[in-house]
C-alpha cells in the first residue's frame, strides 16, 4: 500500500517525492553527462520539444536499490523501509531554484492523481532550513515532504551512489525494488510526462 506519512499540519499523505543536487546548489541549467547519449540517439530516452530530458531504463539494466533515510521538513525521518513496496518519487530541489518553483504544480499535481495507489512522493531539499522548505510548501500548494540535505547529508551520496545528477531540478522515479527506473532531468512542465512513467512502473508489478 501507499505511504501513511503525516506530514504538512492537517495533511495525512500517501508518498513522498524530491530534489537532489550534489556539490551544493546547482544552477538550475546545469549540464547533464546522459546529454550527448541522448543526442547520439539512445533509444532509452528523448529530449522534449521543450528541452527537458527524459531516460526509462530497461528492467534488466536498473542497479541496486537505494537505501536511504533522512529528516523530512515536517520533523521526524523516513528511510526506504518506510516505502518498501512502493514506486518513489524522488524529486531534488531548493527554493531559491527558479525552474523548482514553476514545476511545484505539476508534481503536486502528479502526486495527488496517484492518491489510493501504491506509490509515494518524496523531495529531497539540498541546501534550505526546515522553516524555509515548509514555507515554499505553503507557498506552492506542496502537500508532500521533503528531507532536508541540510540536516542529513547523506542523503545525497545514497542517490548519486545509484545514478548521476548534475542538475536542479531532477526528479527520479524508482521501481517497488527502490531501483532506479527513470529520470527527469530539468523542470518538468506538466504531470503527463512524470504520470507515464510512474504508471509504467506500476505497471511492471501487475
Amino acid at each position: 500500500m501507499g505511504s501513511s506519512l503525516t506530514t504538512r499540519p492537517g495533511r495525512v499523505v500517501a508518498g513522498v517525492l524530491a530534489v537532489l543536487a550534489l556539490g551544493g546548489a546547482l544552477a538550475g541549467c546545469s549540464a547533464d553527462p546522459l546529454a550527448e547519449q541522448y543526442r547520439a540517439g539512445d533509444d532509452k530516452g528523448f529530449i522534449a520539444a521543450d528541452g527537458l530530458r527524459v531516460v526509462e531504463i530497461p528492467q534488466d539494466e536498473r542497479g541496486e536499490p537505494v537505501a536511504f533515510s533522512g529528516e523530512l521538513d515536517t520533523g521526524g525521518t523516513i528511510t526506504d523501509a518506510d516505502v518498501d513496496g512502493d514506486v518513489v518519487v524522488v524529486n531534488f530541489w531548493y527554493a531559491a531554484c527558479g525552474p523548482c518553483r514553476a514545476e511545484a504544480p505539476a508534481l503536486e499535481e502528479a502526486y495527488t492523481s496517484f492518491a489510493g495507489d501504491d506509490v509515494s512522493f518524496l523531495g529531497v531539499n539540498t541546501t534550505d532550513s526546515a522553516g524555509t522548505a515548509l514555507a515554499f510548501a505553503e507557498t506552492y500548494g506542496v502537500t508532500y515532504p521533503s528531507v532536508l540535505a541540510s540536516v542529513t547529508p547523506e542523503i545525497k551520496l545514497a542517490f548519486a551512489q545509484a545514478t548521476p545528477i548534475s542538475a536542479t531540478p531532477t526528479t527520479l522515479v524508482l521501481d517497488t525494488d527502490g531501483r532506479v527506473a527513470a529520470r527527469i532531468i530539468g523542470q518538468l512542465q506538466d504531470a503527463s510526462v512524470l504520470e507515464t512513467l510512474v504508471s509504467d512502473a506500476l505497471a511492471e508489478t501487475s
